[in-house]
């Protein structure tokens, strides 16, 4: 049996920054309602033609592998995490490996949504434990600006979401001691809806009946969400999912080095922040430039922290996503 540790991480932002004031020339909304709310200030949207979804991810990869020490050749498997792929089908996992050149590897995608890239490390973290890869590569990556209301009905999900991508390469840690300690996930689907893009989908809504239907209110195939019922669900599962790995691990909250929650709302990463009586230095919050984005947000939050310095050798670091499905789950390492 081995551990697995992230031996490299990276990640890409659009370069083009919409803040606030900027989404007030477009919807009836302004700089202070959407702060209050979410703590968000600005976030990225792609120039169509320029990114998608998949070339973020490429780009994140790119950094990754390159500081993983691994080469290329190195990388065993490939996994993709995000609810917005480039087509329908395929996913977004194959065109990474035709991208970024790799042997014809088995590539994975996952669409779990806020939690994503969580679940996705979890399943990397298995396939390294039980022996069959060394190196694995996982990847969160969205673009969400062009599927997005950008008017004021639907300002209430819009001004939340921006795009971006963050990868880790997580290869063969052969001391107990250090890398993933546990990982653990979590469903409840009866709530699936409260937080949901249901069309098109082969279920209720396809490209068909939108076209012959042709209703310029049908909003079924922009995102929905019941804002105060995910927020106080996520509030309430984030710190289940957080005690579950500490209590698997028999540390406690005061063993925690950095916390990592997957950046949906400013608030609820304060309220946890609060609940746990954890310092700042010892939550990590890139929300305000950012945005929500969704299985890129913990990626780019955690690639950040490590940039800054904030994630030292032996530190113990968790990672914490609650999202659509609903879904949650948390990591617990040993950097």
């Amino acid at each position: 049996m081995f551990h697995s540790k992230i031996s490299g991480l990276g990640y890409y932002v659009p370069d083009n920054i919409v803040t606030n004031n900027d989404l007030s020339k477009i919807m009836e909304t302004n700089d202070e309602w959407i702060q209050e709310r979410t703590g968000i200030q600005e976030r990225r949207h792609i120039i169509r033609g320029e990114d998608t979804t998949t070339s973020m991810g490429v780009k994140a990869a790119e950094i990754a592998i390159e500081r993983s020490g691994v080469t290329k050749e190195d990388i065993d498997f490939v996994i993709f995490a995000t609810l917005s792929p480039d087509y329908y089908f395929p996913g977004p996992g194959v065109l990474v490996q035709r991208d970024l050149g790799l042997r014809t590897v088995g590539a994975l995608d996952v669409r779990n949504q806020c939690s994503g890239f969580v679940y996705a490390i979890s399943i990397a973290d298995q396939y390294i434990k039980t022996g069959m890869y060394k190196n694995v590569l996982v990847i969160g990556s969205e673009l969400h600006s062009t599927g997005l209301d950008m008017t004021t009905r639907g300002r209430g999900v819009s001004v939340i979401f921006g795009d971006g991508a963050g990868a880790a390469v997580l290869s063969r840690e052969e001391d107990l001691s250090k890398g993933i300690l546990s990982t653990h996930l979590h469903s409840e689907g009866q709530h699936a809806e409260e937080l949901s893009l249901v069309a098109p989908g082969m279920g209720k809504r396809w490209v068909t009946d939108i076209i012959a239907d042709n209703d310029p209110n049908d909003e079924s195939y922009y995102p929905y969400m019941n804002g105060q019922f995910v927020f106080k669900n996520a509030v309430v599962r984030f710190s289940e999912v957080i005690n579950e790995g500490l209590q698997a691990n028999n540390l406690q909250v005061s063993d925690i080095n950095l916390l990592v929650p997957h950046q949906a709302n400013l608030r609820i990463s304060q309220f946890i922040q609060q609940k746990f009586r954890l310092t700042d230095n010892q939550v990590f919050n890139n929300i305000q430039k950012y945005g929500n984005t969704t299985a890129a947000s913990i990626p780019i939050a955690l690639t950040e922290a490590w940039e800054q310095g904030k994630i030292k050798s032996g530190d113990l670091v968790v990672l914490a996503a609650f999202g659509s499905g609903f879904t949650w789950g948390s990591v617990i390492i040993r950097w």
